[in-house]
């Protein structure tokens, strides 16, 4: 019996949305100040909720088995989806920044082994979460532009469990998992082409427990108002954690789209 399939299934639900991002972080909305709506404490908050798009490149290797290669386009992964929520904070005080973002993707699947001796069926549940909390500071801030220095730590946490029914290994069921912690840092900035219309994006990079995590993210933003905003980009985000047996080393990139709501 061959558990390739099921390995691919398991990569799937570690790095997916449609998990991630910083690590998954998000294409982070950062609007030129003149456009900020402050609380009378000088604060301002905002949510967004977002949707990515992404495909999965890389390899991971869970539960003993050989390592093995993925390539999965995010179509593929959507017919496995059982549940994602993505969404991002971030509370400004003048030009300093804190920043959250949490990633949870719920994963499912099943299928037929070639015989049946050992078993007729294994399926496949996995749960993966992503949150990153930071701070940035913002050296250059005027009505047009923006760009600053952010950092922070994200942790990661992945579990699978596989599942047989029938044959030898009927009613059996295996959990592996990790959980791991990583410190990133690198820039964040805006561009302001109208009083509408302006550009963001940023880069990040570090490490940890893992061997290297990293981030980029680009896109266009539109103001409808002072309250609301859409963002559409695209970011690639990676991640490589090995620890014993497990292995998690992959890539995961494609469009990404999310509402700002300010207040």
């Amino acid at each position: 019996m061959r558990f390739p399939a099921c390995s691919s299934l398991a990569c799937i639900a570690v790095l997916v949305l449609g998990h991630q991002a910083n690590a998954a972080d998000i294409l982070l909305p950062v609007t030129p100040s003149i456009d900020q709506v402050k609380t009378e404490n000088g604060w301002t908050f905002e949510i967004v909720p977002y949707a990515w798009a992404a495909g999965l490149t890389g390899s991971v290797g869970q539960f003993g088995l050989p390592p093995v290669h993925v390539d999965l386009p995010f179509w593929e992964v959507f017919d496995h989806l059982d549940f994602a929520g993505m969404a991002v904070g971030e509370a400004r005080y003048d030009r300093y920044s804190l920043i959250g973002d949490v990633i949870y993707v719920k994963l499912s699947g099943q299928k037929g082994t070639p015989r049946g001796v050992v078993a007729n069926d294994v399926s496949v549940d996995s749960k993966t979460f992503t949150g990153f909390l930071g701070g940035s500071y913002y050296f250059l801030d005027t009505n047009s532009a923006q760009l600053g220095v952010m950092a922070g730590a994200r942790v990661w946490s992945v579990d699978t469990r596989i599942s047989f029914s029938g044959g030898v290994l009927d009613g059996v069921s295996r959990s592996d998992g990790e959980t791991w912690v990583d410190a990133t840092a690198g820039l964040r900035g805006s561009y302001s082409l109208t009083p509408q219309i302006y550009l963001t994006g940023w880069g990040v990079v570090g490490a940890g427990q893992a061997d290297l995590d990293w981030d980029v993210a680009g896109g266009i933003g539109y103001r409808f108002n002072d309250k609301f905003e859409a963002v559409a980009g695209y970011r690639a985000l990676g991640v490589d954690f090995q620890d014993g047996g497990f292995l998690f080393d992959v890539v995961m990139h494609g469009p990404i789209l999310g509402l700002v709501a300010r207040f």
